[in-house]
């Protein structure tokens, strides 16, 4: 059996295994547990879809952490929404100037996100990457690194705080 089509069928059988979990976790984010429910199902959808990342060391942790991108997704589209709509009555709906200045906050928040990044030492930056972007654990990102667990906890936090500055603008309100 082909690598793609191994990982998609482990990836099935894990999302069989772990859905209670994966739905308390979309739940938490979203706050209902329809929209919870949807969520998940999308996340399974997806999976299937596209193959699995060939380096892929961790895969529960990719199931979680594909269910609560897409509940954040969803959390955003929503408030995006909220926001375009705000006060319309379903007639016609304008882009208002409310939601460029958001575009423009946001682009800004980026920039400044970016420079942050730049800013940190390389080895930081890459803890701060495998963490929160890839879903590594504290443990694994010590061990790719060849640091202790106790070093990358100290530089996911200093890389947390040099962009927090720029958090509220990149996250929904």
């Amino acid at each position: 059996m082909p690598h793609a089509a191994c990982a998609r069928d482990t990836l099935a059988a894990l999302y069989q295994t772990h859905r209670r979990q994966l739905l308390h976790t979309a739940a938490r984010i979203l706050g209902s547990r329809d929209l919870a429910d949807d969520v998940v199902q999308d996340a399974y959808l997806k999976l299937l879809e596209r193959p699995a990342p060939e380096d892929l060391r961790e895969p529960v942790a990719y199931l979680f952490q594909t269910v609560r991108h897409l509940a954040i997704d969803y959390l955003r589209r929503r408030a995006l929404e909220s926001r375009l709509f705000a006060g319309h009555d379903g007639v016609e709906h304008a882009v208002s100037n409310a939601v460029a200045e958001d575009a423009a906050v946001s682009h800004q928040a980026l920039a400044l996100a970016a420079q942050a990044l730049a800013r940190m030492s390389s080895r930081t930056r890459r803890a701060f990457e495998l963490h929160r972007f890839e879903g590594c654990s504290q443990r694994d990102v010590a061990r790719e690194l060849g640091v202790s667990a106790t070093l990358v906890n100290f530089m996911i936090r200093d890389a947390d705080a040099e962009l927090s500055p720029c958090r509220e603008y990149l996250l929904p309100g």
